[in-house]
């Protein structure tokens, strides 16, 4: 697993040790991690593209905002995510394989805390509840 942190591994430590809210950009597979300051990058596309990537890579990536309460994620699931047709199956695809690589990559950086979907996200699963 490859973790950047931005703008450096010291100020992002800094972060975590005063108990900042951190962004954080997790690869669909796991495989990239990048973690900034909230007040750094301010949104995870700026983030994205802060760390060298493109800002058309943002639907790559599950979005976390990550504090020592919890992981807020960012619920938006890609319409072409895993190139599934069906909005339900590809909802609940995305839904399971975010909270499988959010956990572990939460375990690997010394993150023991729950994952939240807020509200203002949540908007998915009542479309699923109402295809069901």
């Amino acid at each position: 697993m490859e973790i950047i942190k931005y703008p450096s591994e010291k100020e992002v430590q800094e972060a975590i040790a005063q108990k900042e809210p951190l962004l954080v950009l997790i690869s669909f597979d796991g495989k990239t991690v990048i973690m900034s300051h909230v007040d750094e990058a301010v949104e995870h596309y700026i983030l994205l593209m802060k760390a060298g990537f493109s800002d058309k890579d943002i639907d790559k990536f599950f979005r976390i905002v990550l504090d020592e309460e919890g992981a807020d994620w960012t619920f938006v699931c890609p319409p072409d995510y895993k190139n599934i047709s069906d909005r339900t199956r590809r909802i609940k695809q995305f839904y399971k394989d975010g909270f499988a690589v959010i956990s572990d990559v939460l375990q690997e950086i010394g993150f023991m805390v729950g994952i939240n979907i807020p509200r203002r996200y949540r908007r998915h699963f009542n479309a699923i509840m109402e295809d069901e």
